[in-house]
């Protein structure tokens, strides 16, 4: 039996706090401490169920620095959870490093699943979700992003990229110039209040959206080359 911790890969909320898993909040009860995206977001997560851990601010592009005071906890034996702002740690969020890391130092990851913005919005979609490619943040200059979409001209699944509202004005049309005629869908505060799934095609969404429709975080599903 191994005498390192475990490192704990759990998903939390990405809006409506009740979406936390019973295992989820068992392990981040149990563990010795939580390395957080940031503390801010997740002691409400910890306040809303009664639970006091000790965190740790983990986020990009400082997570290096963090390394060595998260590894020597889990090399004493101790175990500790990885949490992001919302979602899977890793996917698009910071983690990868310190999961890379434990596993080069063969220490047990063990992923306690949660909410997924990525496939909550495809399975509401609309759009084919029998093959999918997740694409993360695009690039923000317009040049970089037109070769971006560029590359993804032959794509046959649906697309799937994370995007500030405030550039939906922007990356809808380019997207639309680039892709040509394609059905797409702009996924707005998913599980929360106000949530809801704006769908048309590529050149009609940016007449569609409506001032206050431009803020937080977005995810943009765009389908695959038609057959």
């Amino acid at each position: 039996m191994s005498s390192k911790g475990r490192l704990f890969i759990v998903g939390t909320p990405i809006g409506h706090l009740e979406d936390i898993t019973l295992r989820a909040l068992k392990i981040l009860k149990e563990v010795e401490a939580i390395a957080c995206e940031d503390t801010r977001q997740t002691i409400k997560l910890l306040n809303a169920y009664g639970l006091k851990k000790r965190l740790i601010s983990y986020f990009h592009p400082k997570e290096n620095q963090k390394l060595p005071e998260i590894l020597a906890l889990l090399n004493q034996g101790k175990d500790v959870a990885l949490v992001s702002d919302a979602g899977m740690p890793g996917i698009s969020d910071p983690g990868f490093p310190l999961i890379r890391e434990a596993i080069n130092q063969q220490i047990e990851v063990i992923p306690v699943p949660g909410p997924s913005a990525v496939i909550a919005a495809l399975a509401a979609s609309g759009l084919p979700t029998h093959r999918f490619v997740f694409l993360g943040f695009p690039p923000v200059k317009k040049g970089s992003l037109k070769n971006f979409l560029s590359e993804l001209r032959e794509e046959k699944g649906t697309m799937v990229f994370f995007l500030p509202a405030r550039r939906l004005k922007d990356f809808l049309p380019l997207a639309a110039e680039v892709l040509g005629e394609r059905r797409a869908v702009v996924a707005r505060e998913l599980t929360k209040v106000h949530e809801e799934f704006i769908r048309g095609n590529l050149a009609e969404l940016p007449g569609q959206l409506k001032e206050e429709q431009l803020r937080g975080e977005c995810t943009i599903l765009i389908e695959g080359k038609p057959k």
